[in-house]
C-alpha cells in the first residue's frame, strides 16, 4: 500500500509534545494545527504509533479532505476516496460529525450523507446491496471547519489514555496522557528520583516508571484497527514484538508515590502491578509535610487537590502555601506542579520560572515550573 497520511489528536497545550513524540517515532512530514498533528508513514506506522504515543488521545487514518459548500459535494467528493481498500464487505462502521464556520452545520445531515456516500462505494466495490456489519469495527468521522471536510477512520477505537492498568474503573484524577505530557515537559530522566507527593492511584509515577523502562504505553490493551486484514496481524505482531524488545529490563529507577489516602495507595501498587513497573515505584502512605527523601537533583511532579467541594478551599490553599514551604527543603530539586488556581504562585510563595496551559478533562489549570540547579557534577 503507498504512503499513508495520520492525524494524532491531542489536548490542548500539548500538541508540542506529541510533536516531539511523532518525530522521535521517525515518522516524517510532520505539520502541526490546534490539537491535532499530521504526519506520513507506511502501513506500520499505525500500529506503531498506537502502541508508542504516550501524550495523544487518538491516532485517525485520513481519508481525505475537500471543499464541501453542498451536501451533494460532500456526497461526490465522499464516494470518491478510497473506502473499499479499508472497510471490509462485513465491516461495521459508525460516521461521527462535527461542524465549525461551514455553511453545512447541520451535523446529523452530514453523517447520514458521508454513510451514505460510503455504503454507495462499498456496494459498487463488493457487489451486494445489503451489509451485514459483524465484522471489523471502523469508526468514521467528517469533521468540517470553514467549508473544508477532513473525513477520517479513528485506527485507535478506546481512547489512549486507557492504558489497560487501571485495577478498578474508577476516574482517575488526571489523565494518563496528560501525566505523560507533564513528566516529558520536565526535566526528570531515569537516572533522576522522581517524587509524586499526591499520587492518589499512581498515575504520575506509572507513566514516568513506563517512560523510564521504555516500556510502550500501548503493550497491555487492544486497538479497533488490530482486526483490519489491510493492516493483517502479522505486522501489529511484528511491531508488539519490537516494543517488546525494546523494554529496558536493567535499568534501577527510583521513583516515589506518596498520599494520605491508604486505599489510594493500594490502588496505586495494584495498578502499578498490572502495569510491570511495581518493582519501579516505592508507594507510601504519608502527609506530604513528614516526607524526606535524602537524594539530591531529583524532580517532583503533582497534581494537588483542587477543592471542588464546599468548604475545601481554606484546606487547599493550606496545602499551596505549606508546599512552598515543604518543597524549599528540597533544594536542588526541580519542581512541576499543575492546579488551576491563578493565584496559586502567592500561595506558594514563589514566582514560577516557566508555566504552560493545560485542560485537565475540561478544567482549565496551569503547569508551574520551578527549575533546580543542574548537577555540580555536569
Amino acid at each position: 500500500m503507498k504512503e499513508i497520511e495520520l492525524i494524532a489528536t491531542a489536548a490542548a497545550g500539548v500538541e508540542s509534545v506529541v510533536k516531539h513524540e511523532v518525530k522521535k517515532l521517525g515518522f516524517k512530514d510532520i505539520t502541526v494545527d490546534n490539537g491535532k498533528i499530521m504526519f506520513k508513514g507506511d502501513i506500520s506506522s499505525i500500529p506503531r504509533a498506537n502502541l508508542w504515543l504516550r501524550s495523544a488521545d487518538r491516532v485517525l487514518l485520513k481519508m481525505g479532505e475537500f471543499e464541501a459548500l453542498t451536501f451533494e459535494e460532500l456526497f461526490d467528493k465522499t464516494y470518491a476516496l478510497p473506502w473499499d481498500q479499508w472497510i471490509t464487505s462485513d465491516g461495521k462502521f459508525t460516521v461521527l460529525g462535527k461542524s465549525v464556520k461551514s455553511k453545512l452545520f447541520s451535523i446529523s445531515d452530514c453523517q447520514a450523507i458521508v454513510k451514505k456516500a460510503v455504503v454507495e462505494k462499498l456496494k459498487s466495490k463488493y457487489h451486494v446491496e445489503w451489509f451485514e456489519e459483524s465484522g471489523p469495527e471502523y469508526t468514521i468521522q467528517v469533521a468540517l471547519h470553514k467549508d473544508i471536510a477532513t473525513l477520517t477512520i479513528d485506527t485507535s477505537g478506546t481512547a489512549l489514555h486507557k492504558r489497560g492498568y487501571r485495577a478498578k474503573n474508577v476516574e482517575a484524577p488526571i489523565k494518563e496522557t496528560l501525566a505523560s505530557a507533564m513528566i516529558l515537559i520536565s526535566y526528570w530522566n531515569k537516572r533522576k528520583p522522581l517524587w509524586d507527593c499526591f499520587c492518589g492511584s499512581g498515575t504520575i509515577p506509572i507513566e514516568a516508571a513506563l517512560i523510564g523502562r521504555n516500556i510502550a504505553p500501548g503493550l497491555n490493551r487492544t486497538f479497533a484497527s488490530e482486526e483490519w486484514p489491510a493492516i493483517g496481524k502479522d505486522i501489529w505482531k511484528q511491531e508488539r514484538a519490537l516494543a517488546l524488545r525494546a523494554i529496558d529490563h536493567d535499568i534501577k529507577l527510583k521513583i516515589y508515590g506518596s498520599d494520605i489516602n491508604p486505599d489510594a495507595i493500594e490502588l496505586a501498587k495494584e495498578n502499578a502491578c498490572l502495569a510491570g513497573v511495581d518493582d519501579c515505584i516505592e508507594f507510601f502512605v504519608s502527609d506530604f509535610r513528614n516526607v524526606n527523601i535524602k537524594e539530591d537533583y531529583g524532580v517532583i511532579i503533582c497534581n494537588p487537590p483542587y477543592g471542588e467541594r464546599i468548604g475545601e478551599q481554606q484546606e487547599v490553599e493550606t496545602i499551596n502555601k505549606d508546599m512552598g514551604k515543604t518543597f524549599s527543603k528540597y533544594d536542588t530539586w526541580s519542581k512541576y506542579i499543575i492546579t488551576p488556581f491563578e493565584n496559586f504562585e502567592r500561595l506558594y510563595g514563589k514566582k514560577a520560572d516557566k508555566k504552560r496551559k493545560f485542560y485537565n478533562g475540561n478544567i482549565k489549570v496551569d503547569y508551574y515550573q520551578y527549575f533546580g540547579p543542574k548537577p555540580t557534577n555536569t
